[in-house]
């Protein structure tokens, strides 16, 4: 039987700790032997009782328990990922300066596996100068901080510090011990994708639309925070939770979704067009709704072109060596008809897939052949969706070097 991978998960002292519960249930039930290590702080909002119970692990603080097994060496020696969740400001300024005066930040010190935060502070903090450079200080030297969320904090405080998703957050942790030591090929890239679908209102009740969930989209953004990029995901109408460590962007209409685009793409390393944007939209929209009269038939729908968005940002790169990637849906003559495409849109990679009726739209898989404009050809074989979205941005991240 193969060991199972070995976690370290660091709890600091904030009110967040007990959310760090679904995070530890969820490694535990996928197969991972995790070691808890609070701090002694973060016992005062969760037990050591609760930790060891979901954990099936002994429970310390203290360099000084169980001496002989040298505790504070040997757990980060022996893990395969250390993530601190949630990571404080006073926690996030011990590693970066490497103090080690308890067992967690000893932890710290002897771990020679990736190493995740993911810190959860009220937004004064967060954004503190002092703050971002130890943020900095940990990005530079390998270790994987994942941007906190934007939301409700304690008390009536809103904005960015928000602990994120535990569900997501344990996704990022799963491809993170998936890759290893290529995991943060991306640090200090900024990178935007597009995802969903666009709606084009007809009236207030009805709308021009695709099947397009999203999912695709929210996979290359997860993977690409995983390995270490800033991430900006433009999202039309998808109806999914917030990737962990990503800055999402709601838009419903091409229009808006261009707007967003070309906004973030300003400073971004990479653009990634996963977004099924609609070609047409009504070209009037009724203020009312459309009714059905008896004995007439409905009025046909002018229809006006959409900007073509794919297009904009490849011709008008706002930065220097910006690689952009489209994506092509197909149902038939699929690889000529991409290559066409890619060589009209002006794109670095375009992703072509075959859809239609059962095919791609909503699924949890995807097959595809990642087309590149110096004439090569990538097949990604039927799988995960997750699987395309690390072959997207491992051909990226070559262009990018």
């Amino acid at each position: 039987m193969a060991e199972k991978p070995k976690v370290v998960l660091g709890v600091s002292g904030g009110i967040a700790a007990y959310k760090a519960c679904e995070l530890l249930r969820r490694l535990t039930e996928s197969g991972h032997d995790v070691r808890v290590v609070p701090t002694e702080s973060a016992l005062h909002f969760v037990g050591a009782a609760t930790w060891s119970a979901l954990s099936g692990n002994p429970v310390s603080t203290e360099v000084w328990s169980d001496v002989h097994e040298v505790p504070h060496v040997r757990i980060g020696q022996h893990a395969d990922l250390v993530i601190v969740a949630p990571a404080t400001a006073d926690m996030l300024a011990k590693a970066a300066h490497g103090l080690a005066d308890d067992l967690l930040t000893n932890t710290l010190l002897t771990a020679r596996c990736p190493v995740m935060f993911a810190p959860a502070m009220h937004t004064e903090m967060w954004e503190h100068p002092a703050t971002q450079e130890n943020v900095a200080t940990l990005r530079r030297r390998g270790a994987l901080v994942v941007e906190p969320a934007v939301g409700r904090l304690t008390g009536v405080d809103t904005g960015k510090g928000r602990f994120p998703d535990p569900v997501e957050l344990f996704e990022v942790a799963r491809r993170v011990l998936a890759r290893g030591d290529l995991a943060r090929d991306l640090e200090g890239r900024h990178v935007v994708v597009s995802a969903g679908g666009t709606r084009e209102p007809l009236d207030p009740v009805r709308f021009l639309g695709n099947r397009s969930s999203g999912k695709q989209g929210y996979a290359l953004a997860r993977s690409a925070a995983a390995r270490g990029a800033r991430v900006t995901l433009v999202a039309a109408n998808a109806a999914l939770p917030d990737p962990a460590g990503v800055d999402v962007v709601p838009v419903g209409t091409a229009v808006q979704l261009r707007e967003a685009v070309l906004k973030a793409a300003a400073d971004a390393d990479a653009v990634v067009m996963a977004a099924a944007v609609a070609d047409f939209r009504p070209a009037a929209y009724a203020a009312g709704k459309i009714k059905k009269k008896d004995g007439e038939e409905p009025a046909p729908i002018a229809l006006v072109r959409n900007p073509d968005i794919l297009a904009e940002v490849a011709g008008e790169r706002q930065r220097p060596g910006q690689v952009v990637v489209g994506f092509a849906a197909e149902t038939d003559d699929v690889l000529a008809n991409g290559r066409a495409k890619l060589a009209r849109k002006g794109c670095d990679l375009l992703v072509v897939n075959e859809v239609g009726e059962r095919k791609t739209f909503g699924s949890e898989e995807n097959e595809a052949v990642v087309l590149g404009a110096d004439g090569s050809e990538t097949p990604v074989p039927y799988g995960p969706k997750e699987a395309l979205a690390d072959t997207v941005w491992d051909l990226v991240a070559e262009r990018l070097s």
